[in-house]
């Protein structure tokens, strides 16, 4: 199913697929390497790249990682990756962009949170193959969606228990049903 392909650094390639998209790949390889994984910490496997270190640089860490994020999006279409792989990747830098906001933890957790290794990973899994999304793939995607789901509604809800509740205490009030009405 894989081989070496002639003069790479011994990543293997998927058969079938034409050689400009292997070159493709191999040039996202040697980008996410640079972003992701250029140093490692002596005595331990942890490795990580310029993307912690440039998200220190207001503003220019969320660029980088955004454009290099967006050119593995690009050529997974280009590539039909299947479109719950391609949610899976949008959702996997939404995760990074999101937690990249908050200040410090947001770089930390860049050592950790690769979105750019674990997409081209997804990227070069599912393009020119005929591979079908797995079970895990749909799990991650729903699962994401639940969540963010719930951290909108939960929240109403419990102020819609707290206005209804302040109505039946303040007899001839209609905060609920005023605001209802409103939305």
């Amino acid at each position: 199913m894989h081989s070496t392909h002639p003069g790479t650094s011994g990543e293997t390639l998927a058969q079938g697929r034409d050689p400009q998209t292997d070159q493709a790949i191999q040039s996202m390889h040697r980008w996410s390497q640079i972003l992701d994984r250029a140093f490692r910490i002596p005595g331990t496997r942890m490795r990580f790249g310029w993307d912690p270190i440039l998200g220190l640089i207001p503003g220019l860490g969320e660029v980088s990682t955004g454009l290099f994020s967006l050119f593995i999006l690009i050529h997974a279409r280009r590539l039909q990756v299947p479109g719950i792989i391609r949610a899976r990747m949008i959702l996997n830098v939404l995760i990074d962009v999101v937690t990249g906001a908050i200040p410090f933890v947001g770089d930390a957790f860049d050592f950790v949170w690769k979105s750019n290794t674990r997409n081209l990973s997804l990227l070069e899994k599912h393009a020119g193959s005929r591979l079908k999304p797995g079970v895990s793939d749909w799990i991650f995607v729903l699962g994401i969606a639940a969540a963010a789901a719930a951290i909108v509604l939960v929240p109403l809800l419990v102020l819609a228990a707290i206005l209804h509740e302040l109505e039946s205490l303040l007899p001839g009030t209609r905060l609920f049903s005023t605001i209802l009405i409103r939305l």
